[in-house]
């Protein structure tokens, strides 16, 4: 697959699973896709929670459902949600895909109305702090 074509893929089924985040109280949805080593797409979308910092961001909610299909690592990621800005990950969600990515790996972050920011988890992350500092 050309990386058009992955990315259409990508888009797709985080656009999906966004349709189906749970936020209730910032109407904020965000969905997320990951292209693992294994191939297969997974997706997350964000889950709410009234007591604010007990909900789920897209981008770990799609980490957990790739660990559950038996990917490991993340190879691309595709961030998606509403209006014209980038969507990208939180700072702590970036933290949570360095666990699973390389520095060098890309994250695609889009404001659906706008144009996608395509940068590397380095750019998102610099001087990180990953499995290997241990």
């Amino acid at each position: 697959m050309t990386i058009e074509e992955i990315d259409k893929a990508l888009f797709e089924a985080a656009e999906a699973v966004r349709a189906r985040a749970y936020a209730p109280y910032s109407k904020f949805q965000v969905g997320a896709a990951i292209l693992a080593d294994d191939g297969q797409i997974y997706a997350g979308c964000n889950v709410e929670n009234a007591a604010y910092p007990v909900g789920n961001c897209a981008e770990p909610s799609a980490i957990a459902a790739m660990l559950a299909g038996g990917g490991t690592r993340i190879r691309r990621i595709y961030v998606t949600g509403p209006g014209t800005m980038p969507v990208t990950p939180c700072g702590g969600c970036r933290q949570r895909i360095r666990e699973f990515a390389d520095p060098g790996v890309e994250i695609v972050s889009h404001g659906v109305d706008g144009v996608p920011l395509v940068q590397t988890l380095d750019q998102l992350l610099p001087h990180s702090f990953g499995p290997e500092h241990l």
